[in-house]
């Protein structure tokens, strides 16, 4: 049996055959012949004639590879491709097997992958007889064949992988067909457009072409049965890969067209990571601004510092989210929800600026004093006018009583507790006589009726616009509802000090001076939250129920020249 092998592989050798079986099982006879004579010298250190027959049938095989190789590349012209002599053009047919994805980077706006790049073309001066199908060559013979001249279009930075050796494959089939496979780190631009971000989709793609022939000279087609395809599932940190659909096409440059390949990377963002760092926190902000509307208008200090510190928060989150993105000068969909939340934050603080400065009443602030003091000043000049004496400022009357009415009127004029700030009884004089007293104290009556008469007008006109009667009140009321809204708005605006009197003493009548809500208070609680939620529904449906069709990019942007 031994015989008939090393007859066959002597035939086969001397007839000018030869199988890629042969050049890959050789060496490694070789060295088993090698270990089996050391192996034996122990017995025999002579060779035996099985052993002398082999190696001469392996020489022969050497031989005849060594004349094959150069036959082949006999008068063989690498300058002009395979269809140049007959005047069509040279199909290259390609595919790609993408084994990893990514970095994507928003900042650079490009992306990596890494990959086999496969090329098959049919050269008919490579072409051979013999039993076998396929010969594999070293990649020193790509040096000596014409091979395309293919190129990255949008590329930025590609490399070959060369450890241990550079990754390259050549076949060569006996009909001429050769098969080109390298190994290569592709870094690629990808445009992306970030109105939407983080929400948005991109499509990312790979041109690949040739650098100098024209489409009449080489035609790129992708393989049918393999065109793009990855080597297990490819997990990416910050996208899903939708899908990569790909197409043959066609770039004009330099006024000639040339045929290219197109395949799109379709992605879609992942948001976990943003809802989770960004907006899930900026809710958070904006809901804690609310709790202001539950701490009492008097609280200045704390619901000043809550809605400071809000503010400051929101303002550093933003600044934030935008270390890692490109200085677009458009709005991102980020960017508009930080706007929003924003707003709401400063709303929150100039909501409570409103109800301190026009509704609130107490801590510490007794608004009866500026009333009291005027009645003091009015008090004062009737008793320069009744000539008593002496005239520094000091009321003079004898009689204690006319100051304890004085004291039991007030509460009832301004329904409030009794006032601890009535201005200090004068000494007694024991000047004066009956006729003055009764003056005085007829006078401050009027005094005390005036007052009161025109606080009584001020509320009437707040509350039913000077009407004098229920029938006309009701007809002023709801002919005037909407006009008396934009006046107090209009007055709020202005800083209408006549305007805040008036609530002032409506308060005052109405017995809410110290830990009181305000109506501005009670209607942001429900104002806020409500039309928040609103616009948080409005700002999700509109970027995420958008169409997101995939459509081809036209290539005229890499056009160069």
């Amino acid at each position: 049996m031994q015989r008939f092998r090393l007859t066959l592989l002597l035939s086969l050798a001397l007839n000018g055959t030869i199988t890629s079986q042969a050049l890959v099982i050789s060496p490694s006879r070789i060295r088993n012949n090698k270990e089996n004579r050391e192996g034996r010298k122990g017995t025999s250190s002579l060779p035996t004639p099985q052993h002398n027959r082999t190696n001469d049938a392996l020489r022969a095989l050497s031989r005849n590879i060594t004349s094959l190789l150069e036959n082949l590349l006999k008068d063989y012209d690498s300058n002009h491709h395979p269809g140049y002599d007959s005047g069509s053009p040279t199909v290259v047919k390609s595919n790609i097997l993408v084994r990893s994805m990514g970095p994507f980077s928003e900042h650079r706006m490009d992306y990596s992958m890494d990959c086999y790049f496969r090329q098959s073309w049919q050269d008919r001066r490579l072409s051979f007889n013999g039993p076998i199908e396929t010969l594999s060559l070293s990649i020193k013979m790509l040096e000596g064949i014409w091979k395309p001249d293919t190129f990255i279009y949008n590329g930025k930075k590609s490399y070959l992988h060369t450890i241990t050796t550079p990754n390259k494959l050549l076949r060569i089939n006996k009909d001429g067909s050769i098969l080109y496979s390298v190994r290569l780190t592709i870094k690629a631009k990808c445009s992306m457009d970030l109105r939407e971000f983080p929400m948005d989709h991109q499509s990312c793609p790979l041109i690949l072409g040739s650098y100098s022939y024209t489409k009449d000279d080489v035609i790129y087609v992708w393989d049918e049965d393999q065109g793009v395809k990855f080597l297990g599932d490819v997990e990416l940190s910050q996208f899903d890969l939708i899908s990569s659909p790909y197409r043959n096409a066609s770039i004009s440059r330099k006024r000639e067209l040339y045929s290219v390949l197109q395949v799109s990377f379709n992605l879609r963002r992942k948001q976990g990571y943003f809802l989770i760092q960004v907006y899930v926190p900026c809710i958070l902000i904006v809901v804690l601004s609310w709790v202001s509307f539950w701490l009492n208008r008097e609280a200045t200090s704390d619901r000043i510092n809550l809605g400071i510190t809000t503010v400051l928060t929101l303002s550093t989150l933003a600044i934030d989210t935008r270390t890692d993105l490109p200085k677009v000068h458009y709005a991102t969909a980020l960017d508009w929800f930080i706007f929003i939340t924003f707003g709401y934050c400063m709303a929150s603080l100039i909501q409570f600026a409103s109800v301190h400065y026009f509704t609130k009443i107490g801590s510490g602030e007794n608004y009866q004093t500026q009333e009291i003091s005027v009645l003091h000043r009015r008090l004062m000049e009737i008793n320069r006018s009744s000539s008593c004496e002496p005239d520094d400022g000091r009321i003079m009357t004898t009689d204690f009583a006319d100051w304890e009415k004085l004291g039991a009127e007030l509460p009832q004029l301004f329904s409030a507790a009794p006032v601890a700030s009535i201005p200090p009884v004068p000494p007694s004089t024991p000047s004066g006589n009956d006729e003055e007293k009764t003056f005085l104290q007829t006078n401050v009556q009027a005094i005390l009726e005036e007052i009161k008469l025109s606080i009584e007008i001020s509320d009437e006109d707040d509350e039913d616009g000077g009407a004098t009667n229920s029938k006309a009140k009701m007809r002023t009321n709801r002919r005037h509802h909407s006009s008396s809204c934009m006046k107090q708005l209009y007055y709020c605006l202005i800083a209408n000090d006549s305007f805040r009197a008036k609530r002032k003493r409506r308060a005052l009548a109405k017995g809410n001076i110290i830990n009181s809500v305000s109506k501005i208070d009670s209607v942001s609680r429900v104002l806020f939250p409500v039309t928040f939620s609103i616009i948080n529904v409005i700002y999700w449906w509109g970027f995420i129920a958008q169409n997101n069709d995939f459509t081809w990019k036209h290539l005229d942007h890499y056009k160069f020249y």
